[in-house]
């Protein structure tokens, strides 16, 4: 459902709000390390979000990301939406494009009933879920979750 890149970006964020610390700023080797996710990648990553204000950018030698916004007001909605668009939330599960999902004089695709239940569960989720809760819930499992 979500692309890898997605995930990566969820992860960097849920990890760059885990460090907040004020006007730190932790450099891109260090979030690539810590999350295994290779350097270049990541870059790309972290810019689109920064350019979307989800995150902050410092270039230089003390530079590096830190979250842009309280992690109350970040959905993962806002990171969906970023990074994969927000089509998983509108259009056609199999991807017919003479669905009503995605033309509204089209026909139903054969799984058109049944996947628009799913995809408004999916949005609510998406759009309610932030990041402060997922910490949240993060502090109450302990150490076995590992981003």
């Amino acid at each position: 459902m979500l692309s890898n890149t997605c995930k990566y970006a969820i992860r960097a964020v849920i990890y760059l709000a885990v460090n907040d610390e004020g006007e730190k700023k932790i450099g891109i080797k260090q979030i690539s390390k810590d999350l295994d996710i290779p350097t270049p990648f990541l870059g790309k990553i972290l810019q689109s979000l920064a350019k979307q204000k989800l995150l902050n950018s410092t270039k230089g030698p003390h530079g590096g990301f830190s979250i842009g916004r309280p992690a109350e007001d970040i959905t993962l909605f806002d990171i969906v939406s970023i990074i994969d668009g927000s089509d998983v939330f509108t259009n056609c599960l199999i991807g017919l494009h003479s669905c009503k999902s995605n033309n509204e004089e089209g026909y139903a695709c054969p799984v058109h009933e049944q996947y628009s239940a799913i995809r408004k569960q999916m949005y609510d989720f998406f759009s309610t879920e932030t990041i402060a809760r997922i910490l949240s819930n993060m502090e109450t499992k302990g150490d076995y979750i590992k981003l």
